[in-house]
């Protein structure tokens, strides 16, 4: 499997710097619900995802977990990569929602290339900026949309992410992904299903009315 392939700016890179990254960086495949990086102080190195899913999110003092954002095939996660971001200080978990197979650059490399390629810089505050985007957007879902606007937002996209409209998830789950108590998620899908929006069984969720959940998100 070729690296070249798959780093997005690689026809961007002089053939020095393309030897380094080819020769260093290796393919993995992660089984689902492993842990690949933990807070600031892990520093594993840059993600490329060939195939599969990551989560990325952040925990409360209290232990309340709430997702920052996914990471789909051909993302690049950066926060794997903290220390090379010394000015950043966002702890983060990253894990794998899916069997994923994705390429590991090292971060002492890619620490040096930041410092000597104009590409690899521009590109890497590109990656700063749409996650920062990203996180800015969810804060403002939680500051200032009610809880029932942004379960109905949940809903539809795991339903886009997973292509089906009978989720396997389970109250807990979305919870975790919202930073709420699954007492909160549970009472609010009930009330969903009063309305005949959705459908619960033990451990998923069926959308019976996606035009209704669509229509709830968007007031």
């Amino acid at each position: 499997m070729e690296f070249a392939k798959d780093f997005p700016i690689w026809d961007k890179l002089t053939k020095e710097e393309q030897d380094r990254l080819r020769g260093v960086s290796v393919l993995r495949r992660i089984k689902a619900g492993t842990t690949l990086h933990h807070g600031t102080s892990d520093c594993l190195g840059l993600l490329l995802i060939r195939s599969g899913q990551l989560r990325v999110y952040t925990l409360s003092e209290d232990g309340r977990e709430v997702t920052l954002y996914r990471l789909l095939d051909m993302d690049i996660c950066l926060l794997s990569a903290s220390c090379v971001m010394p000015n950043i200080q966002f702890e983060v978990i990253v894990e794998a929602e899916k069997d994923t197979e994705l390429w590991v650059i090292p971060s002492c490399l890619y620490k040096e290339l930041m410092q000597s390629s104009v590409a690899i810089a521009n590109f890497t505050n590109e990656l700063i900026s749409i996650r920062f985007s990203e996180i800015m957007w969810l804060m403002d879902q939680i500051m200032w949309k009610s809880f029932d606007k942004r379960l109905a937002l949940f809903l539809l996209e795991e339903s886009a992410l997973e292509g089906t409209t009978s989720l396997k998830i389970t109250h807990e789950k979305i919870a975790n992904h919202m930073g709420t108590a699954r007492e909160v998620v549970t009472r609010m899908l009930r009330y969903f299903q009063s309305e005949e929006m959705v459908r619960l069984t033990r451990g998923a969720v069926e959308l019976v009315d996606v035009k209704r959940l669509e229509e709830l998100q968007e007031e």
